[in-house]
């Protein structure tokens, strides 16, 4: 099986990616990652909605996974031989929408995980005045996360990035003590000292 990152949104599939779509038996993917693949689907392809069947795939499928699949993607469940190709992910845009070097930010997932050890990870990366890139989980959003940080004393800059690569992307920037306001669940965040130095408005 293939495990092919298409990207954070349109326009974003690698060479790569496409070569291994295209000559794909057969693909399977979320609806999101076949509607940014949909150009290249050259054969049959299913919508998956429960993922805990993916074991039943054929070995010689295409499973598509949004963004990256080794940031919180379908990476985690590749086989021995399995194929990952890379996709541009929403970590490597934020970063070049803000200007950041990727090297200076930390990752903190709240998505598909317990928000409590989520909160340990981020508790503790604040503490090393870290600049971290927040993916969060649509039970734990940008209010939960700011009020959390509030609540334990921290207040610095913190940047929505919203439906990146889309011709909707928004991207606002505001401080843990007043975030900006999500419109979408398809966003992340990245919070620290490098928001504003590498922000695009200074």
């Amino acid at each position: 099986m293939k495990i092919v990152g298409v990207g954070a949104g349109q326009n974003q599939l690698t060479i790569e990616a496409i070569s291994a779509i295209e000559s794909a038996p057969i693909v399977y993917g979320s609806r999101r990652a076949l509607e940014l693949a949909k150009e290249h689907l050259k054969s049959e392809y299913h919508e998956i909605s429960d993922y805990s069947k993916l074991d039943d795939l054929p070995q010689d499928a295409v499973l598509l996974s949004t963004g990256d699949p080794m940031l919180s993607g379908l990476g985690k469940i590749a086989r021995k031989g399995d194929l990952i190709i890379p996709g541009i992910s929403s970590l490597q845009i934020a970063c070049a929408r803000l200007g950041i070097d990727q090297e200076e930010l930390r990752i903190v997932n709240f998505h598909g995980r317990r928000a409590e050890e989520a909160k340990k990870n981020l508790l503790a990366e604040m503490k090393r005045a870290s600049t971290l890139f927040i993916l969060p989980d649509p039970t734990y959003g940008v209010d939960e996360i700011a009020g959390f940080l509030q609540e334990n004393g921290y207040n610095s800059e913190i940047a929505l990035l919203e439906r990146l690569a889309y011709p909707d992307e928004n991207i606002e920037i505001g401080t843990i003590e007043d975030p900006p306001r999500a419109k979408s669940n398809l966003y992340c965040l990245v919070v620290g000292p490098k928001v504003k130095v590498g922000s695009k408005d200074t």
